[in-house]
Order: structure tokens, then sequence, then C-alpha cells
């Protein structure tokens, strides 16, 4: 299959291990590996590709939240209909698929961090946090536990094996695709166990494959939306969480002139044009929100413009020392300041995510 070379097993009379598809050392029919099942065709054609090439498959589906209301949503990830149709992938490739419950652990670690990253004036991706502490800390802690050399999901990224035998994060063949950015958190310890099977395919590649497979969800829609967000209002859930995010306030400009109000500023993202309530001869844009003053500031399209940005929570997978390899171009460099979720060195194709 495309992005993995020809199945390699033991050569007992050089008494070398080779290595098979998935870079882990044994017979595939030898090797346990534990699919993240979200009940979409990606994670479905990881699952049923892995099983044909012999390896030892479990499936495994979390529940996250109370389904409810978005149970029968189209666009939801992770709604009831999907472990439904995870559950039917695995019966139809033969693999035995369990589902556990992660409800409360997604609700500390995901949902209550979401909403208070908005109370704090930022915007949040919660897909982030979950790959970070639910999926690759918490799942992979799983599948180690009954006994799986290595964790498959369906993402389009794909790690490589280096000369001193640890793994590099890579971006996905398919650029509209590359899901790097979502999976920058991953640790070197984690990629020693993780494997993406798809980070050599592209969309159109894979729902060929689930055909072939004759997979049901071959076809089904990608998830667009907020797992947890039924109604696809992100400040429902907000208002039910921290109610005091919901305050009033001004929205000012550059100069501190009054322009308006706003319901609160979890309505609001850097960059914003739409929906800002306010009339204006030119375009505004929000450029700053300030949680502490509840002031939501706009300003013309250039004030977006910015000569510097502080990061926090950096996680450095990349060669050598982080002082050293951002070189002259991130000289005021200094760790633990604004917050950037975002992978250093995401490019091209290819390319390694630093």
């Amino acid at each position: 299959m495309t992005g993995y070379g020809t199945l390699a097993a033991r050569n007992n009379e050089i008494g070398v291990f080779m290595l098979n598809s998935l870079d882990l050392e044994g017979r595939p029919e030898d090797t346990r590996v534990v699919v993240a099942m979200s009940g979409g065709v990606d994670s479905s054609a990881t699952a049923a590709l892995l099983k044909a090439e012999g390896y030892d498959v479990v499936g495994i589906t979390l529940q996250l939240y109370d389904h409810g209301a978005a149970t029968h949503r189209k666009g939801a990830c992770c709604a009831g209909q999907d472990i439904h149709d995870a559950r039917d992938v695995a019966a139809r490739i033969g693999i035995p698929h369990y589902v556990l419950d992660y409800e409360s652990r997604f609700r500390e670690s995901v949902i209550e961090s979401f909403a208070e990253s908005y109370v704090h004036g930022e915007t949040p991706v919660p897909c982030i946090e979950c790959n970070r502490s639910i999926k690759f800390r918490d799942l992979l802690t799983t599948a180690r536990e009954l006994g799986a050399k290595a964790l498959a999901t369906g993402h389009y990224v794909a790690s490589r094996r280096l000369d001193d035998g640890s793994r590099a994060l890579v971006c996905a063949a398919d650029a509209d695709r590359d899901q790097s950015y979502f999976l920058f958190a991953t640790t070197q310890d984690q990629l020693a166990d993780v494997r993406f099977p798809l980070g050599d395919m592209t969309k159109a590649q894979t729902r060929e494959l689930a055909r072939r497979f004759g997979l049901s969800v071959a076809d089904k829609h990608d998830s667009q939306d907020i797992c947890f967000v039924p109604t696809g209002r992100y400040t429902d859930v907000i208002e039910r969480l921290k109610p005091n995010a919901m305050e009033p306030g001004d929205i000012v400009d550059l100069n501190g002139r009054v322009l308006g109000r706003h319901q609160g500023i979890v309505g609001f993202t850097i960059g914003q044009r739409r929906g800002l309530g306010i009339a204006a001869h030119a375009p505004l844009y929000v450029v700053h929100l300030d949680a502490d003053t509840r002031r939501v500031v706009v300003g013309p399209r250039e004030a977006l413009n910015v000569r510097r940005i502080l990061l926090r929570d950096i996680n450095w997978i990349g060669d050598g020392e982080l002082d050293r390899a951002v070189g002259d171009g991130l000289g005021d460099f200094r760790q633990g300041a604004f917050h950037s979720r975002a992978a250093a060195g995401v490019a091209a194709p290819g390319r390694r995510c630093l």
C-alpha cells in the first residue's frame, strides 16, 4: 500500500530482525496494533488496511461526551452514530472492538480548558488538546497495557525513522489534508509508538481504499464541527461552564474611543471582521481582546500586522537544542509567554515538523 514498504519478517539465517511496514520488529501477525476508531472513513480505512496486511488489530472508540443532540447531526465528530459506524466497520473487517468511557477526563482536559481559554481572550483549538491529553496520552497508555506495539490513527501526517533510531514528525503528502498542526504537542516518546498509515495518501485514495474494503463509511461526510458543541454555538458551552464570561463590555478603537458595546469577549476572535455590531466608514477588525477590562479593540486591517510573537507550550522535537535551532530569526525568543499552538517548521509536504 502507498506509504509503506513490502512486509518483511525475521531473517533467521543471519539473526537480524527485519522491520515490518510499521517500522516495528516482527511479523505483522505477531504485532498487535490498537487503532483509534472515530467512526469516520479515515480511521476505518486505517483499521482495514492494517488488518489486510496481517496485523493483530484491535479497534477502540472513545466515548468522550454526552452525545444528546449531536447524535444524528451531520458534520459532528464522535457523535453517537459514529460509535455504531465504528462497531459496524470492526465487524465487517473481523477485528475486536471496544468502546471506552473517557467522558470525565475529556471534560476536565478538553472542555473545561476550552472554556477557560476563551475567558482569557484566546481562541483555542480543542482537537489539539484532545490529541495531546486524551489520544496520545491516555489512549496510548491503554494500548500499551493491552500489549500493543503501536497505536495507529487516521491522521494525515507521517513519521519517519531517523538514523539515531528516533522518529520525526513529517507533513502529509496531501498538503490540503495535512494535520501536523494538530499534532504539534506529540512527544518523542509518543512518536516511538504511534503510527499514521494514511500519511502518504490523499483523501480520494483513502475513500477508494474504503470502497475496496466494502466499508459503509466510504462516502461519509468529514467531521467539521467541535464534537461537544451539539448546537454549533460554542458560546452556549462557555456560558454554561463560565457564566461570568458573558459579561458585557466596550468595543473601542485603537485610541480607546468607545464605538459600541458587546455581550461578552468570548464572541470575538483576533482578525474577526463580521458580526462586530458597530457601523464604520471603513472595515474594522478585532486586533486585541482585553480579558481584564472586557474590552474588544478594533482597528484597520494593517493594525493586525505584528513583528513579534510570544509563544508558550513549546514542544521541540527537532534536532539539537531549541535556542540554537531558532537562530537569529527569533533572537528575542523567551518561553512561557503568550499562547501559540503551532508546530514550528511546518511547511511543504514531506518536510519535518519541528
